[in-house]
């Protein structure tokens, strides 16, 4: 349950309970998907509760609004400071944040607002993907063409894709689907960046069709300060036979093993890969238990 009666929002400069936080009928946004959203996660730690890696999810929050051309009236600073507001309002320290910068403009021209609104809302989530390794199938979908939409932004609207993605892989009786951008090379999952180690190296899709996810480069930036080498190209389905291992990562999954795609299973259990030693470290860093890596460039 995302809230109860007795849940917490920002909206606007306000707190109020959930179930008063409203947005028009002819909301802008509403209509065309035209927001944007940030992912981040909040964990208990022996220092008290730590957001991890506020200042980027907040850079990236104004970059997306930026993008799109949608007016966000909040500091990186000021975000950060409502985000711990709100968890202690609500007694939360493990929990998932979720920020909403949106148009609630009653118009619905194609054009870019005056002003903007913003939604803050704070619960308890466990890993979006659980915790057993995933099946995962070729989406007959592709990732949006970045020549189309700012894929580097995250926009609200273009989760329709990934809503329908996954739909549809589920729909077929897997976990998850994995994207393939415009030209065929693997892209990402709808929700999670995507990562397969062959030969002892790790392989990710580089920028381009892909959102470069905050867990994304920390766990590239983990994976290096091992001596792991990590190779961010293209590459096609094919190269995933023989594969040792894959692994999915976002904020909201955290880091997931993959045991198959289209049913070919992957060489070695995930608890043997490096993905499983790179999930081990990221719990670690991001529970307060090793300090922190610099994000990958």
């Amino acid at each position: 349950m995302y809230f109860d009666s007795s849940t917490l929002v920002f909206l606007d400069g306000d707190f109020m309970p959930a179930e008063q936080a409203t947005c028009g009928a002819y909301a802008q946004s509403l209509h065309y998907g035209y927001a944007v959203f940030e992912g981040i996660r909040a964990y208990a730690t022996p220092g008290g509760t730590r957001i991890f890696k506020a200042r980027e999810h907040y850079e990236r929050l104004h970059y997306s609004c930026q993008a799109i051309g949608l007016p966000l009236n909040y500091s990186v600073e000021e975000l950060t400071e409502i985000s711990y507001e709100l968890l202690a309002k609500n007694n939360l320290s493990d929990a998932y944040i979720r920020p909403l910068a949106f148009a609630a403009t009653p118009h619905m021209t194609l054009t870019t607002p005056g002003s903007g609104n913003l939604l803050m809302a704070v619960w308890h989530w466990g890993k979006y993907l659980g915790n057993q390794s995933l099946r995962l199938t070729i989406s007959p979908y592709e990732r949006p063409n970045p020549k189309a939409v700012p894929i580097e932004a995250k926009v609200s609207g273009h989760y329709a894709n990934s809503i329908i993605a996954s739909s549809e892989a589920k729909g077929r009786g897997f976990d998850e689907a994995l994207l393939l951008d415009m030209n065929g090379y693997v892209a990402e999952g709808p929700g999670a960046n995507f990562f397969v180690e062959k030969d002892g190296e790790l392989f990710t899709a580089p920028g381009g069709s892909i959102l470069r996810g905050i867990t994304r480069n920390t766990i590239i930036d983990l994976a290096r300060e091992a001596g792991i080498t990590v190779t961010e190209r293209f590459f096609r389905p094919d190269e995933l036979r023989g594969a040792t291992g894959a692994f999915m990562t976002g904020t909201a999954a955290e880091v997931i093993g993959v045991a198959s795609v289209d049913d070919v299973l992957f060489e070695t259990p995930f608890e043997q890969t490096l993905g499983a030693q790179l999930a081990a470290s990221y719990s670690a860093l991001v529970t307060g238990q090793r300090e922190p890596v610099a994000v990958a460039v």
